[in-house]
């Protein structure tokens, strides 16, 4: 009985009391369930220790974004897959063959090494602050071991900590958008930090 009735009290303050104390239980409750069990929970059943990723830059951005013309993006940025080996009907099957934008949230799952394959897209430690997502553009393997090579889709080449990127390297594999720019609700807030090139919204190099 005396748990039922601690129950009924709990219940009323997290969601019915709408007083000042139940609007900052209610806060800390959900941010206590999210940061302790929800995330937790979902690393555990992905796989991956970053199950929801916000891009944070415009390596990966194509102009127009979701309604960006893939032919006219092609034409402009062909060369830099050609000599990889990749063609247009290659990319065009590619998952994200549209980019991803600066904000959006990604749902992602552990990145098994041998099951990827070029054109897939990765999030991996690169010895920075953050950890990069890119497109594989090459997979070699070297003593039984997977090395892959990436390139951001919207950059002009490959950076030197893409080019031997190692198994223990790898964080995970987004699948799909969850929701496009709602990360910046997160983002703004450290906008100002960033070097002014990099600030505000995406734009085609």
């Amino acid at each position: 009985m005396k748990i039922k009735e601690m129950w009924k009290k709990f219940w009323y303050l997290l969601w019915e009391d709408d007083s000042l104390k139940g609007w900052i239980f209610s806060v800390v409750f959900l941010f206590i369930f999210i940061k302790l069990i929800f995330f937790p929970g979902l690393s555990i059943a992905t796989g991956t220790p970053l199950p929801l990723a916000i891009i944070e830059s415009c390596s990966m951005y194509h102009e127009g974004n979701l309604i960006s013309n893939f032919d006219t993006w092609w034409e402009t940025h062909e060369s830099k897959y050609s000599k990889f080996g990749i063609e247009k009907k290659d990319f065009a099957n590619f998952k994200f063959k549209k980019g991803l934008n600066k904000g959006d949230i990604l749902f992602t799952l552990r990145a098994n090494a041998k099951n990827l394959k070029v054109g897939d897209v990765i999030i991996f430690n690169a010895n920075r602050k953050n950890p990069l997502i890119h497109r594989i553009i090459e997979i070699k393997q070297e003593n039984g071991e997977y090395i892959f090579s990436t390139i951001g889709d919207n950059n002009n080449g490959q950076l030197s900590i893409e080019k031997n990127i190692k198994e223990e390297q790898l964080i995970g594999r987004p699948v799909f958008r969850i929701a496009p720019y709602f990360g910046w609700g997160k983002l703004i807030f450290f906008e100002y930090l960033r070097p002014e090139s990099e600030r505000g919204l995406c734009k085609e190099n």
